[in-house]
């Protein structure tokens, strides 16, 4: 991977930041973000293992989605949010591990599957951003120190990594 890709991969995540949206616990450009970077990454011929790392954030921003949605529509349970996060990872995964995309004998790291230890990754590095977000909100009393803060704190992590683990594997 050069850093043209990469440019390109910032570029078309800072354009989806400027579009305004709503105030959903994970809000549409987020995901929108995180999808463009999956899409981008395959694309490119990123390792699986970067790739996966947006996948494992898509997982989590598209669950935290859905969680949102069935509070508003008064839907809630203990239980809701990892449920709704192991359906979305089912979904996610099965048709991956069913294509051999996932399971490849050759695309391992420390013997777990990179793709799957990206996954992993990303959800906790994903999870974390939103995490963060809110706390530093909360040091500023519940205001923003930016805006798009919500958007750039978890997509800055999973960028972050990305190129940590370019550096450490390429390098």
């Amino acid at each position: 991977m050069t850093f043209k890709p990469l440019s390109t991969l910032l570029t078309v995540i800072t354009l989806l930041a400027t579009i305004k949206s709503s105030a959903l616990a994970v809000c549409p450009v987020c995901t929108v973000a995180v999808g463009a970077g999956v899409g981008l990454s395959r694309y490119f011929g990123v390792d699986d293992l970067i790739s996966g790392v947006w996948v494992g954030a898509l997982i989590v921003s598209m669950s935290l989605w859905v969680v949102e949605a069935l509070a508003k529509r008064k839907i809630r349970y203990k239980f809701l949010p990892m449920v709704v996060f192991l359906i979305t990872f089912a979904f996610t995964v099965f048709p991956l591990q069913y294509t051999g995309i996932v399971g490849h004998p050759d695309n391992k790291l420390f013997g777990v599957d990179k793709l799957l230890l990206g996954i992993f990754l990303g959800a906790i590095l994903f999870l974390g951003g939103v995490l963060l977000d809110k706390i530093l909100r909360k040091i500023n009393q519940n205001k923003i120190f930016f805006y798009y803060q919500k958007v750039i704190v978890p997509v800055t992590l999973l960028l972050i990594a990305s190129v940590v683990i370019y550096l450490v594997t390429h390098g």
